[in-house]
């Protein structure tokens, strides 16, 4: 059945009119493999530190915020199907990464750096996802 819905959300998502920049669907799986290796790695030492009381917890709630609305994502896109829902929720995994790096780049620089593949995925992926909201709306 698992592999039924997936099946029926590739079909949804591969009959939607998409602007000429987008990639090809196999893209996304290797990019945010990796970029998810970066992630866990930068994000956990953030947590690391804020529980060792060497970063306060407000440097910390960005990095927990963009973690939720980046796992909100795909059941908004591709549970609910809702191309709308999906491009605010984008909106807020790219506010909250703006918010993060800026919150870290003077106290950790690394961990800033090492996102800066993720924080150009993101801003390709919103304009991607706005420009499909927008060429799919009706």
């Amino acid at each position: 059945m698992i592999g039924s819905s997936a099946a029926n959300s590739a079909a949804w998502y591969g009959q939607l009119v998409k602007p000429f920049f987008a990639p090809p669907a196999w893209l996304f799986g290797p990019v945010w493999t990796v970029l998810y290796v970066i992630i866990a790695i930068s994000f956990g030492y953030v947590l690391w530190q804020c529980l060792k009381r060497r970063l306060p917890f407000a440097v910390l709630l960005p990095f927990i915020l963009n973690l939720v609305f980046n796992v909100a994502y795909t059941p908004l896109q591709f549970g609910l199907r809702n191309n709308l829902l999906a491009s605010i929720d984008i909106l807020l995994v790219l506010g909250t990464l703006v918010w993060a790096l800026a919150g870290i780049r003077r106290r950790v620089p690394w961990v800033a750096i090492v996102n800066i593949p993720y924080l150009l995925w993101v801003t390709f992926a919103t304009v991607l996802q706005l420009s499909i909201t927008w060429l799919n709306r009706a």
